[in-house]
Order: C-alpha cells, then structure tokens, then sequence
C-alpha cells in the first residue's frame, strides 16, 4: 500500500512539473515581432541566468533571479489580452517584456520552482502597502511553516526578511498547495480563497501546466 501511495506521490509531482520550454507557437510569435532581437537576448540572458545561479546558496540564488526578473520592464494590464488584470505565464511575461507586480511573482516562482526550490517552500503574497491605494503581490519564501518569510518583490532589488518591510500589510498568502492568513509574520490558520467567476489562479496552472503556454 505504502508502494502505491509512493508512486501516485511521484506521478502527481511529474504531472506538475514545470520546465520553461518554447513551443512552435512561441518560436512564431518572437519571429513575427518587431521586438525579435530584444526578446532573444533576453531569453538568451534569463538561461544562462538560470545556469548560473543553479549551484548557489539559497539566498543568493533568490536574488540573482529576483534582481534579474525585476529589470524587466513594469506595466499596469498593458498585454493585448482583453481581460484586465490578466496573469501572464512566464513565457508570456518574458516574451512581451512587461507586465505588472502579479506576473513579477509568477515569474519568480516558476523560475524557482524550475531551480530545485521546493514549491512548498514559495508563497504569492497579497499585501497592501501603507500610504498606496492599490493591493500589491510578492513572492514569499519561508524555510518552513514557522520561520519569518523572505520577500522577493518588483519594488525592491533587496531580497530580505519581511519584519524589515513595515509597510507590507500581509492580506493573504497562497501556492499550489495551501492558502494562509499570516499573524505577526507568519503563517497562522489556513483560509478558502474566493477566487470568484473570474479564478485567474487556476486557469494559470492550467495554461502552464496542461496547456504549456
């Protein structure tokens, strides 16, 4: 029985794995834009980004990518998807070279998540700041479930413990796995989010990881 349960664990985990890897239509789209050379030299840089850093310590591997996924150009929904607030994938973030503080996270976590990070490990964030209107996203990493999370954020280059970012109000967290309220900087008790008609959360995973986009 334990034999069974151990290998539906490793098929579940081969099912959502995640690879970034460009398809046929992918290729047509760089072709096809008056932006190709741009788009090559930044996926030329975001590989060997990833090669390099694969073998480094942990924090300093959150912020090579941190840093590097952070010099891509920041937008507010200016994609040609017709929906507003649209969550990109990472290729599509990293194709278009733009996108706003969701598809920064996003980006980060699979990125991680392809560098052997544990995606257990990985938590989106959604924060408000203190002085702004607008709710902000970050990516969290937390060592385990009671350690102080290190923030990975668009607005900043530093990646640091969030006790040192006093003006992030944590709202909720969430990953592939759980959804948490945090108290005093950590996770505390597990939520539901209601994603409403609109789940732009699952129809991401879909598109990454059944439809490869």
């Amino acid at each position: 029985m334990k034999q069974i349960i151990f290998l539906i664990f490793i098929l579940l985990n081969q099912a959502f794995a995640y690879e970034f890897k460009l398809n046929k239509k992918d290729i047509e789209y760089i072709d096809n834009s008056s932006k190709k050379s741009f788009i090559l030299n930044r996926l030329d840089k975001y590989q060997t980004l990833k090669t390099q850093v694969k073998d480094y310590v942990l924090i300093r591997k959150l912020s090579h990518i941190n840093s590097f996924i952070n010099r891509i150009l920041p937008a507010h929904d200016i994609s040609t998807s017709s929906s507003i607030d649209y969550w990109a994938t990472p290729k599509e973030f990293l194709l278009q070279g733009h996108g706003d503080c969701e598809d920064y996270a996003i980006a980060k976590y699979f990125t991680l998540i392809e560098l052997d990070i544990p995606k257990e490990k990985l938590y989106f964030a959604v924060v408000d700041i203190k002085g702004e209107r607008n709710a902000h996203m970050v990516l969290l990493y937390l060592e385990n479930k009671n350690s102080i999370p290190l923030v990975l954020d668009n607005l900043s280059s530093k990646v640091i413990p969030i006790t040192k970012r006093p003006k992030l109000i944590t709202k909720f967290v969430f990953n592939e796995i759980d959804s948490y309220k945090m108290q005093h900087n950590k996770l505390s008790q597990k939520v539901n989010i209601n994603w409403g008609k609109d789940d732009k959360w699952n129809k991401l995973l879909n598109r990454v990881y059944s439809l490869k986009e």
